[in-house]
């Protein structure tokens, strides 16, 4: 492989907070004035993002991309598995899916994943003189060392330097540590060069013996103890935490609220959309899980789905078709993004069984359009305007879905390149549309929240918080990191 200036950031567990890192790494490595990108061989994940070259990445890149000031490429995640079942995934190589496969036929695939996976690495490398490398779950996981390409498989394919991140909150920090340790081989435990320890709560100093304790065990250095940062506002890689499916967890709620319900899908995809909605001040925000009742909201929002087939019956053995009738008939709002604009129509198609072995599916009928499932996807950036209420404003966004959906009427909220996409009912209380996005725009926001029932809806700009929140990580590596070794570990020649 071609020398290159890298650290990967590997973590004893998964959610250890290697996505954060790195995208606080990035965050402060730009300041300093280093030409730096984000790289993440394979990653597993629902929320994902469209490439400017009109690709697919995760979430968690292209998050790390923006910390940086950079383009996103798909070359930063050139494999990227979109679960639509407890054993399958969609695989997608450099951008693009090339089918959906089960967990062991993966497995027989991954010699083809591993040499995508090492060129996206080259490119990337001759565009920038460093690279922060991600893995994925944890080096600990000897039943996945096999043509491993996710950690230290990857790292020693490209001589690359690993830091090892452990979460303290999780508890056992010490012997999550020594226990990857002694899963590794001897020339995987050299290529760690020190650990993080992250989301600590307390007295540092209560912390020390523990931390003398094992850089004499290890003889390697406790690179950082960072804090527990609360009320941390970035877009997640993956799962919706518990904290945030189970309440509301926006913080400094005004009196003046709208309500908002999500259905919280088995395999709900780019949750990252209602970000703006759940941070909104005036938002009363919810996720709705499984058996959980259904309360009265003025907004009800269907989401995208990864598995739109298992997910239609979900929300009917739910009771949502009856409790969206109600909500209806009680003057709430009703939008449908995405698989959600599926779910709206009146029957969804899948000829090709992409999705499922059923060939076709009842919707839940509230618009009377049709959609066929196909095999190649719509992925793209793209803007246009929402009209509601008499009023227009300029939107943006991207479209990631792999159904062509054949409106009978021409009216739509949102219109894309002047061309309409989804619907909006005659009595103005529901929409569709395939935008994802949508909430990111501030004007958008502010006109949906108006068009929800809240008059006096308040600006929210999630752009600028995001960008607020990645300044706040990097404030916090500055202080808690020993960035000097961090540094001298990146631009070391002598792996």
């Amino acid at each position: 492989m071609t020398q290159n200036h890298s650290l990967m950031v590997q973590g004893c567990t998964s959610d250890a907070g290697k996505s954060t890192l790195v995208a606080g790494l990035c965050r402060l490595l730009a300041r300093r004035g280093y030409k730096v990108a984000p790289f993440k061989p394979q990653n597993m994940a629902l929320n994902s993002a469209v490439t400017a070259d009109g690709g697919e990445i995760g979430r968690a890149q292209a998050l790390q991309a923006e910390a940086a000031g950079i383009p996103l490429s798909v070359h930063m995640n050139p494999v990227l598995l979109k679960p639509n079942s407890d054993t399958g995934a969609q695989v997608i190589i450099q951008g693009h899916a090339i089918g959906n496969l089960e967990a062991l036929d993966y497995h027989q695939y991954k010699p083809k994943a591993a040499q995508a996976v090492f060129d996206s690495f080259q490119i990337l490398n001759q565009q920038y003189p460093f690279i922060l490398v991600e893995g994925a779950g944890s080096p600990a996981e000897v039943n996945l060392r096999k043509g491993d390409i996710a950690n230290m498989g990857f790292a020693e394919e490209v001589d690359c330097p690993v830091i090892l991140m452990a979460d303290i909150d999780k508890g056992g920090v010490f012997a999550h540590i020594i226990g990857t340790l002694a899963c590794l081989s001897e020339s995987e435990r050299d290529r760690i060069h020190g650990f993080v320890i992250n989301r600590f709560r307390g007295d540092i100093e209560l912390l020390k013996d523990g931390l003398d304790w094992l850089e004499q065990k290890t003889g390697k250095p406790v690179l950082g103890v960072l804090p527990y940062l609360h009320a941390l506002q970035l877009d997640a890689e993956d799962a919706i935490p518990d904290a945030i499916s189970q309440a509301d967890t926006s913080p400094h709620k005004e009196d003046s609220i709208l309500k908002v319900i999500i259905p919280l899908l088995p395999h709900i995809s780019n949750h990252t959309d209602f970000e703006p909605l759940r941070l909104h001040p005036q938002v009363e925000f919810h996720y709705i899980s499984h058996d959980q009742e259904i309360p009265p909201a003025d907004l009800i929002i269907i989401p995208g789905s990864k598995n739109i087939a298992f997910d239609l019956e979900w929300l009917k053995s739910q009771s949502w078709q009856q409790a969206i009738q109600k909500h209806l008939r009680y003057n709430g709002k009703l939008i449908g993004i995405c698989g959600g604009l599926q779910i709206l129509g009146k029957s969804l198609f899948d000829p090709q069984q992409i999705e499922s072995e059923l060939t076709e599916l009842k919707g839940l009928g509230l618009f009377d359009y049709s959609t066929t499932l196909l095999e190649e996807k719509q992925l793209k950036n793209v803007s246009g305007t929402l009209n509601l209420n008499g009023q227009t404003v300029e939107i943006k966004g991207y479209e990631i879905h792999a159904g062509k959906t054949d409106y009978d009427q021409q009216k739509s909220a949102v219109h894309i390149d002047n061309q309409m996409d989804g619907m909006i009912s005659t009595d103005n209380q529901v929409f569709s549309t395939y935008l994802h996005g949508l909430f990111d725009s501030t004007e958008a926001l502010k006109l949906i929240l108006q068009w929800a029932g809240l008059e006096k809806a308040s600006q929210f700009d999630i752009n600028s918080n995001r960008q607020q929140q990645l300044d706040r990580l990097a404030d916090t590596l500055e202080e808690h990191l020993d960035m000097q070794a961090v540094e001298k570990i990146l631009k070391s020649e002598n792996r």
